[in-house]
């Protein structure tokens, strides 16, 4: 795995009823204050002027009272201004910055020494409909002109092979040590059982182990497959199927799923 330590970050959000102020907003909100115009303000954070109309509408109307007044245009041309209560919250959001800097600085002393219990917390925050997750490293990548073949190497000693767009591939920065999380749902999961890794089939993932449980109800059967160095695969089947396969835990199967049913995330 990938033994670089990185620092902890965060960007602070506050809650405001159904929406947040971020970053972004927190940064307009300082410009029209600075320039006295929702245009020039925009123009200095990068914002489309659509854009930041449409910031400024929404925080107005979720907040409890307008936090950015404007004034029609006359002879002395029109403008925008911050109101109290805009300022009060500008003032609020950077004090609470201030304060989350200091604690993550006081958190990056205390935990850089254990970088990858910190990314093992990222991991287990993901959340996702698949239900098997598996945290590998990329072994390798061949690129083609549209697809691109990731070979992924699993604890336990097994390799995954997953086959994604290039562009993905490029966007996801995938490259040979580079930690990455595969996702494959239940239902993509073929079940051979014994040991079929050598079987000759076009599915090019083909993962031997060890029958942990067989749940079956009226309709459906789950399959719980343990592999080597500790991973679990899950294969939702049909009752029959599930029968027809006569599993029981301590039985040796194969979980077996085409490349192309791989999903593909960055590991934190």
């Amino acid at each position: 795995m990938n033994e670089s330590f990185g620092e902890l970050e965060g960007q602070l959000q506050i809650g405001l009823r159904q929406s947040a102020v971020g970053a972004q907003r927190i940064a307009l909100l300082e410009q029209i204050d600075a320039t006295g115009s929702i245009s020039a303000a925009a123009r200095a954070i990068g914002l489309s002027y659509k854009s930041a109309w449409d910031g400024v509408n929404a925080l107005n109307n979720l907040a409890d009272t307008p936090l950015v007044t404007r004034n029609a245009g006359g002879a002395g041309g029109g403008g925008s201004a911050l109101s109290a209560r805009g300022r009060q919250l500008v003032h609020i959001y950077r004090a609470a910055e201030a304060e989350q800097s200091r604690f993550l600085a006081r958190l990056n002393r205390r935990v850089s020494y254990v970088q990858d219990d910190i990314d093992l917390i990222g991991r287990l925050a993901m959340t996702t409909s698949a239900r098997n997750q598996l945290a590998g490293e990329v072994r390798a990548v061949h690129s083609g002109t549209v697809n691109a073949e990731v070979e992924i190497a699993l604890r336990g000693g097994h390799t995954l092979t997953a086959v994604i767009t290039r562009t993905s591939a490029q966007n996801l920065g995938l490259a040979p040590g580079a930690p990455v999380i595969a996702l494959i749902k239940a239902s993509w999961v073929i079940v051979a059982a014994g040991d079929a890794s050598a079987a000759g089939m076009s599915a090019r993932n083909r993962l031997t182990g060890t029958v942990d449980a067989v749940t079956t109800n009226e309709i459906n059967g789950e399959i719980v497959i343990q592999l080597p160095g500790g991973n679990t695969l899950v294969a939702v089947v049909t009752r029959d199927s599930a029968d027809a396969l006569g599993l029981a835990a301590g039985d040796a199967a194969t979980a077996i799923f085409k490349a192309s049913s791989v999903i593909l995330t960055q590991a934190e």
